[in-house]
């Protein structure tokens, strides 16, 4: 497929802040979803990336996302807070919950706080990074997403009920990069089954139903009635459930639900943030050599038939970064040109 290659990540970085801002955000609003954005890119997740900016702009338009607000706590404990993100966007409340969270567990050893009231978090995997990068061990889980709009089956159900839950969970390391993995609790991602229908692609098998429930790899039957099958049978079934139990339902997001703002798979959402520190129970030195080994210890083991390597969860994101920091960030054309676009509708010259 064609690229159009973006030779500097500060630089997509520094457009995507000042499409933003021509579309009404704040700076610091706009500077936030701007370095997540690229920063999804540099990591491959380019289903968290920069796709996203011309959504994000209509969204604007439409009044669903509020660009120039900020998140404020709602409920505040020693050890917990609940935030509203007053309707902009997710990553900036999440970033502002991560915040919360770190330092209320650097006083206390841990914490939980939860966010309501917002838009599309992004990948979940950056604020995992952010609290390890603070010596904090995290785990992100999201639900509600299914209220209006529901798009996967109950491990041996027919019709869907659930969403794609995703969760992530992070820890740090000594001199290895930290551990990390973030993914849907679906057998893929919901921007992964669209990517597919546009390139006329197949899926893997074990990721989608049809009408009738029977497992499919075509994704236009996705669009024609089917829904997703959790990861794992049983196992991602119950893992969803639990994303959905600690985000929708403990947050109470369904109380702070606005018919105007979100979107209808958006609009019930609750992300929680549960942050410990790791060395509650050792030396942090103490526990970064042994997390250290055991990375090590991983990559050691010799690759299966079809294998070349054996990867500890989060060095495919870091490899990915340091590659693309170095030699630039590579765009589909079709993404590149959905972002002239939105430089349009924002009154930005893209160029």
């Amino acid at each position: 497929m064609e690229k159009s290659i973006v030779k500097n990540g500060a630089e997509l970085e520094r457009l995507i802040t000042q499409i933003f801002v021509g579309a009404g955000a704040s700076n610091s609003n706009a500077n936030d979803v701007a370095e997540h954005l690229v920063r999804a890119e540099l990591s491959g997740v380019v289903t968290h990336g920069v796709c996203h900016v011309r959504e994000y702009v209509r969204n604007i338009i439409s009044e669903a996302l509020v660009p120039d607000s900020s998140p404020e706590i709602l409920i505040d404990e020693p050890s917990a807070a609940l935030i509203t993100g007053n309707w902009t966007f997710g990553q900036v409340a999440a970033k502002f919950a991560t915040n919360v969270a770190i330092e209320k567990a650097k006083e206390h050893g841990s914490s939980v706080v939860s966010i309501v009231a917002t838009h599309h978090t992004g990948r979940l995997g950056h604020y995992v990074e952010m609290a390890a990068e603070n010596r904090m061990i995290s785990m992100v889980l999201s639900g509600g997403y299914s209220e209006i709009v529901q798009a996967t089956v109950p491990y041996g159900g027919r019709s869907a009920i659930l969403h794609t839950n995703p969760m992530a969970l992070g820890s740090p390391c000594g001199d290895e990069p930290p551990m990390m993995f973030d993914w849907a609790t679906t057998g893929i991602a919901g921007m992964k089954v669209n990517q597919a229908r546009e390139k006329g692609e197949q899926l893997p098998p074990g990721c989608i139903v049809d009408k009738d429930g029977n497992e499919t790899t075509d994704p236009e039957d996705f669009f024609n009635g089917g829904a997703h099958l959790p990861f794992g049978k049983h196992k991602g079934y119950t893992l969803m459930m639990g994303a959905e139990f600690l985000g929708r339902i403990f947050s109470g997001s369904d109380e702070y639900v606005d018919a105007r703002r979100a979107g209808d798979i958006l609009r019930h959402q609750g992300v929680t943030f549960i942050v410990f520190r790791a060395d509650l129970f050792q030396p942090f030195s103490q526990f970064a050599e042994r997390a250290d080994e055991m990375q090590r210890r991983v990559r050691k083991v010799p690759p299966a038939d079809g294998f070349k390597e054996v990867l500890a969860p989060g060095d495919l994101e870091a490899r990915r970064r340091q590659e693309r920091t170095k030699d630039g960030v590579p765009l589909e054309l079709e993404i590149w040109e959905s972002i002239v676009e939105a430089g349009k509708l924002a009154g930005v010259e893209v160029t």
